[in-house]
């Protein structure tokens, strides 16, 4: 179901239903937190007996209200939800809230009953948001449809902004918006989804993006598995960060392959979100920090930072969590710091970090000559100015001047302000009011400095899934490594010659017939990594292999010959199933793939550019370009043979292990060669 779900934050009729009267019921709070913030609309209590709620007159069922209702709040017990969807479906509401718990949090019978409320929703065209969910707050119009405890707080006050909040957790949603609102970050809609029977968290964020005027989205996910809408968040465009719980979580399958190992639990997610555009964080403090940093108007160019303090410890501390977070420190060019020179006295330093000092900190003019001087430099993209204890009209000035210097040359600038606010209770907000976000530590700044480049980098759009798959044939449970790679070398991807062999004297043939020099493998069912079973033996000589050959026979299975492979640079190449989809993995193989775990991670589809970033990403890229004397490898046939491997496993059921490993990248010229490869079924096929 695709309509709308903008009645969450704008709607112009609400009905509430299980309406009370009773101080402090949630069936009243709601009424009396539309009327307490100015909700302009319209409010109709429902209840059966008619009586008034907060003044106003209530109606026997939302069928019955004088208006047509645009959201509904259903507050009765778990038991009579029913009724009530099958209510607001007579009356044609698009939209319901069902902020009743009892539903599938609390086990199978709950379940049930939540899988029945949304086959009767679904069947009526009404689209809901829950069950045991706290509602949701527009606050541009002051529609708090909601009954959280924070919009009956006597000092809270609506914090209009441009930033949508979308939280699957009410009551930590809620506490993470009251902290949003306490360092004054605006926020325009925000929806708590709670079990999302029908509406998701990523549905909901998708739709905000793309209300007028929001500049970004933040949000808190317990469980990340759509991609589609995944995809359709990150095609708006618009800045997206989340707090994404459960990083421990591990996969029950994960030692099955390499593959399943090393691209398992949360490493998919962080993979996954890294490859749609989102910025995921680990605290509602950095979630909240980077909405600071995405409400200012400004993006940066590219991940040059120049760090600009009186306090050489602040310096040295935003310089450390530059790199750490992967941007780069400005190389200030020689004009800029010969001009720097004739500012800055000579106790200060007028390389990068430029410590301008406590002079001409003092001295507005100074201190705008040299913002206008550092800004200026075409080598700097961010500003992060580093500053301690403030006070006074010190204050007033270097705001002043910090914002003239980034409304002039169109660079962000932040600000790390390191002091206890009582030491100047007006430079929040006025940091804020310029348009420059403000963070209590370097690191901090700089973590939010960091996002906003990687919403500002042009990245690769995700491929697009393919209409209708290849139709390549799968393997089946038990496949021996000859019949995948035989699988494999009919969709494209170069594997050795060989051939399986029953006997001594058909080894010997098998091995003169691949060049005279062999490798033999056990063909046993259930063996996985057969090198550590002692299941390989390499450089076999035709005098060699009937020997070879009765010793891996041994083991109770059949013999493979291959082509004996030298040289180059083992990669690892796999496919394993995920709750997103198939993720590809690319990394170090051989004996690497255990010592270094260090691989890249992408769902699929992929496109050429993506696997070129994926090689990058890792150690591959410079044991490719050829290390101590060695030639480069073949990286445009490993691409090659990625994007075969991609297109060819479209069609296969979902939750297979594919592990090629390794994948010999021989040099340029030469192409590659799948080694190994081990197929796993998924379970029940």
């Amino acid at each position: 179901m695709t309509a709308s779900l903008s009645p969450l934050w704008s709607a112009s009729a609400i009905a509430v239903v299980g309406a009370s009267d009773r101080p402090r019921s949630l069936g009243r709070l709601p009424v009396e937190y539309l009327g307490r913030h100015g909700y302009a609309g319209k409010v109709y209590p429902v209840r059966p007996d008619g009586a008034e709620v907060c003044g106003l007159s209530s109606y026997p069922s939302v069928s019955d209200c004088p208006a047509a209702i645009d959201l509904a709040m259903i507050m009765v017990s778990a038991e009579r939800v029913p009724a009530a969807v099958d209510d607001c479906v007579r009356a044609g509401v698009p939209v319901a809230i069902i902020c009743s718990s009892g539903f599938a949090e609390t086990g199978a019978d709950g379940a049930a009953l939540q899988d029945e409320v949304a086959a009767r929703a679904e069947a009526g065209g009404l689209r809901l948001v829950g069950p045991n969910c706290i509602g949701s707050v527009g606050v541009l119009n002051r529609q708090v449809s909601s009954f959280s405890p924070l919009f009956g707080g006597e000092q809270t006050t609506l914090v209009p902004g441009r930033i949508g909040f979308v939280s699957q957790s009410g009551a930590l949603g809620y506490g993470a918006v009251s902290l949003a609102f306490e360092r004054g970050l605006g926020l325009g809609w925000v929806v708590n989804t709670g079990n999302e029977a029908d509406v998701t968290a990523l549905e909901v964020m998708a739709q905000v993006a793309d209300e007028p005027g929001c500049v970004g989205i933040l949000g808190y996910l317990e469980s990340l598995s759509d991609v589609d809408a995944l995809r359709a968040l990150s095609a708006t465009g618009v800045p997206v960060a989340v707090l994404k719980a459960g990083r421990s979580a591990a996969g029950q399958r994960a030692a099955a392959s390499h593959t399943g190992a090393l691209a398992a639990g949360d490493r998919v997610v962080d993979a996954a979100l890294r490859q749609f555009g989102v910025v995921r964080v680990d605290d509602v403090d950095e979630l909240l920090d980077v909405g600071d940093v995405f409400a200012q108007p400004r993006r940066p160019a590219g991940p040059r930072v120049a760090v600009v303090t009186t306090s050489g410890g602040s310096g040295i501390l935003a310089a450390d969590a530059v790199e750490v977070h992967g941007l780069e420190l400005a190389e200030l060019s020689p004009a800029t710091r010969s001009a720097l020179d004739a500012i800055v006295p000579a106790y200060g330093a007028t390389s990068n970090p430029v410590d301008v000092t406590a002079t001409v900190m003092s001295n507005p003019e100074l201190f705008d000559r040299a913002l206008d001087v550092l800004v200026a430099d075409q080598g700097v993209d961010i500003v992060v100015a580093c500053f301690c204890v403030l006070t006074g009209s010190d204050v007033e000035d270097v705001v002043a001047g910090l914002g003239r210097a980034a409304e002039r040359s169109g660079k962000p600038v932040l600000v790390a302000r390191t002091g206890a606010d009582h030491l100047s209770p007006a430079a929040a907000g006025l940091l804020r009011s310029t348009g420059i976000p403000a963070y209590p530590t370097p690191a901090r700044a700089v973590r939010a400095a960091a996002a906003l480049h990687q919403v500002s980098t042009a990245r690769n759009p995700p491929a697009q899934p393919a209409s209708v798959a290849r139709g390549v044939p799968f393997p089946t449970a038990g496949d021996d490594e000859h019949t995948v790679k035989h699988l494999l070398a009919d969709a494209g991807l170069p594997v050795p010659p060989g051939r399986v062999v029953v006997d001594a004297e058909e080894a010997i043939d098998a091995v003169q017939e691949v060049g005279g020099t062999a490798v033999l493998k056990a063909v046993v069912p259930g063996l996985t990594h057969k090198t550590e079973a002692g299941g390989v033996a390499l450089g076999v000589s035709p005098g060699s292999a009937a020997a070879t050959f009765e010793r891996l026979a041994s083991l109770g299975g059949e013999v493979l010959v291959e082509e004996m492979v030298t040289g180059g640079v083992e990669a690892l190449l796999g496919v394993a199933g995920s709750p997103l989809g198939p993720v590809l993995t690319l990394g170090p193989g051989g004996v690497l793939t255990e010592l270094l775990d260090d691989v890249a991670i992408r769902l699929l589809p992929v496109g050429r550019a993506e696997v070129e970033s994926m090689v990058d990403e890792t150690r591959l890229a410079t044991l490719l370009a050829g290390v101590r004397g060695a030639p480069p490898a073949d990286r445009a046939a490993l691409v090659d043979t990625v994007l075969a491997l991609a297109d060819a496993v479209a069609g296969w059921p979902r939750g297979f292990e594919l592990d090629l490993n390794p994948v010999a990248v021989l040099p340029e010229g030469r192409g590659v060669r799948v080694l190994d490869a081990a197929y796993i079924a998924p379970e029940g096929r």
